[in-house]
C-alpha cells in the first residue's frame, strides 16, 4: 500500500508534556517502547483502543494526536 495515510503527532505532544520519552508514554498505555516507535515513524497504525489510550494520555481529542488523509485513500478514491 505505501506510504501510511494515518499521521500522528505523537512526538510533539510528547515534547509538550514534560519532554515525555517513548517508553513513558509505552508504559502509560500498556504497550513496548517499540510499538511508539513504529507509530511515530507512522510505520504501524495502533488499534482504535491503544488510539483513544494515546489520546487520553494527553488529555486530547483522537483528532489532535492522528490524522487520516482520505484523499489519498485509493479505496476511497475508487468508491466515488
Amino acid at each position: 500500500m505505501g506510504k501510511s495515510l494515518v499521521t500522528n503527532n505523537i512526538r510533539k505532544l510528547r515534547f509538550h508534556h514534560d519532554e515525555m520519552t517513548q517508553q513513558q508514554l509505552a508504559d502509560k498505555v500498556g504497550v513496548t517502547r517499540q510499538t511508539i516507535v513504529a507509530i511515530e515513524k507512522e510505520k504501524y497504525s495502533p488499534s482504535l483502543e491503544l488510539a483513544f489510550r494515546i489520546a487520553f494520555v494527553f488529555s486530547t481529542s483522537l483528532q489532535e494526536v492522528f490524522s487520516y488523509d482520505a484523499g489519498e485513500d485509493p479505496i476511497l478514491k475508487s468508491k466515488k
